[in-house]
């Protein structure tokens, strides 16, 4: 594989993020995706369903790319609560794993006074490597 997790020796281990992840490839780059649907259509106002559907933008975009989630290597999260994310991490979990599956990334989260879209609780990044070969 030419995606690898960097996980210093001696380092605590970390809970569902990497420390830094190296690969060798194609580079793929989204733009922020927001919770809204394919249609730029918010369906709900709820912290976890706009993780949910921007994850899933995520995932769209990369597949246009021919990359798929275990080729992502970081995520940049943009959140306008940091307490509603942290209320949520349970649930949080839950549609991650739905979604992206059991990879995690290189991750940072900021929260921010707000984003473009006023409805908008959260906005993604997210940069992948598809492995050559």
């Amino acid at each position: 594989m030419t995606i690898e997790a960097l996980h210093p020796k001696g380092w605590k281990a970390t809970p569902g993020y990497s420390n830094g992840m190296a690969g060798t490839g194609r580079m793929v780059f989204t733009g922020g995706m927001i919770g809204w649907n394919d249609q730029q259509e918010f369906e709900t106002d709820d912290f976890v369903g706009q993780v949910e559907a921007a994850l899933k933008g995520i995932v769209a975009v990369l597949a246009e790319a021919g990359a798929k989630p275990e080729h992502l290597v970081r995520l940049t999260w943009y959140v306008t609560s940091k307490s509603e994310y942290l209320d949520s991490l349970k649930d949080l979990g839950r549609v991650y794993k739905a979604v992206i599956g059991r990879h995690y990334p290189a991750m940072a989260l900021v929260q921010v006074v707000a984003l473009v879209e006023d409805r908008a609780k959260v906005e993604i990044e997210a940069t992948a490597v598809i492995p050559q070969g």
